[in-house]
């Protein structure tokens, strides 16, 4: 038997590579269809999970995902230098009650401290602070002004942002013996003082605050106020750049017959054994510290919830109790007159605010200006 080989049917070849090559890109069809649905689904996903951050700012609840995702916070605290111990006392308790509170989160914090003029303009300048302790509002003032913290700040916590307090007072040389008993006492001859210059400290704005309400509430004229203030600022023996360099004018170079500082730095300084007396005048000021919650960096960084909570911890008994132990004055007024705490600071009878003067704003145009009263003040006492 012959057997023959089978010829191709042309016709049939045909139709088997067209079969096989749509087979192929159908094939490719479905693979490509398939990666195209995979990255769509990876998209959407990715913008349902991240429209938690777009909430606006100042807002709360969905604007702290870090908080909602119970991953670890880290909170940036910056603050002027005095009140840093309170903070390392206080910090571990919130720390400890945040963890307990919520599901072991844990929160940790970088601080930053110094001069509060120079914490303000580093911040503005890009120091990526969750919450800030200044000095004075009118620093917090200029953090709204550049668009970091709500107009209303103050409105959000209680005791309208003011954290701590303090009031001037005059340190003396051992034993006073130039008997200084009140601000009037600045403006005799035999008396020279030192503080920090208005014009480059935040804090001596304090000082001159109580001196010039002192004035004012004893001669009833701003036109006497101001020949009273004139007269004390003529026996400034040290118009120094800083507080600190004030407090070393007179404790290390022995400079002046008494120093203006806050009453709080005072009492910390004798906690750490320094020798210093020191005379709280009864008519003084309220040097009222404010804390508040950078808006800008905690919605940015997600750390709102967090941020509130810890500023609102700050106002609580137990937090108030480590200001107290640093010198500043109990907010509380049952707590101020423990038998403790009324021993520790003695009585203010007529108690100022910058409020009486408009706020820190109206004050600083009307003082501190170039060619306002502080500057008049100055030519007039031979300092310029």
């Amino acid at each position: 038997m012959t057997v023959r080989p089978h010829k191709p049917n042309p016709l049939g070849a045909l139709i088997h590579q067209i079969t096989n090559k749509f087979r192929f890109s159908s094939f490719r069809r479905f693979i490509s269809l398939m990666v195209v649905g995979v990255v769509l689904s990876a998209a959407i996903a990715s913008c349902s999970s991240g429209s938690n951050t777009g909430t606006a700012p100042g807002t709360s609840g969905s604007a702290s995902p870090v908080a909602d995702q119970k991953k670890d916070v880290e909170l940036t605290l910056v603050g002027y230098a005095i009140p840093k111990a309170a903070h390392d006392a206080i910090i571990p308790k919130f720390v400890e009650k945040w963890k307990a509170e919520h599901g072991g989160q844990t929160v940790t914090f970088r601080q930053s401290y110094g001069g509060s003029g120079t914490q303000t303009r580093a911040i503005i300048d890009g120091l990526e602070a969750d919450i800030a302790h200044l000095a004075l509002a009118a620093d917090t003032g200029k953090l709204v002004k550049a668009g970091f913290v709500s107009a209303d700040w103050d409105k959000k916590v209680p005791n309208n942002g003011i954290v701590a307090k303090s009031v001037v007072a005059i340190v003396t040389r051992e034993g006073n013996p130039k008997q200084i008993k009140t601000f009037s006492d600045l403006t005799r001859d035999d008396v020279k003082w030192i503080t920090a210059n208005p014009k480059t400290s935040g804090g001596a704005r304090w000082n001159f605050l109580a001196v010039w309400d002192y004035g004012l509430k004893t001669t009833k004229d701003e036109a006497k106020t101001k020949e009273f203030v004139t007269k004390a600022f003529k026996n400034v023996a040290v118009l120094a750049k800083d507080a600190r360099e004030s407090t070393d004018s007179f404790a290390k170079q022995g400079q002046g017959d008494a120093l203006l500082n806050y009453e709080n730095e005072i009492i910390l300084a004798k906690s750490k054994g320094e020798k210093a007396e020191y005379i709280v005048p009864e008519i003084n000021v309220s040097i009222d510290t404010p804390v508040s919650v950078i808006d800008k960096n905690v919605d940015k960084h997600g750390t709102r919830k967090v941020a509130e909570a810890f500023v609102n911890y700050l106002f609580t008994p137990e937090a108030q109790a480590e200001f107290v132990k640093l010198g500043y004055r109990p907010l509380d007024a049952a707590t101020a007159k423990t038998k403790e705490n009324a021993d520790k600071f003695p009585p203010v009878k007529t108690l100022g605010t910058i409020k009486d003067y408009g706020g820190w704003s109206d004050f600083q145009k009307k003082f501190f200006e170039d060619g306002a009263i502080f500057d008049q003040i100055e030519e007039s006492a031979g300092k310029k």
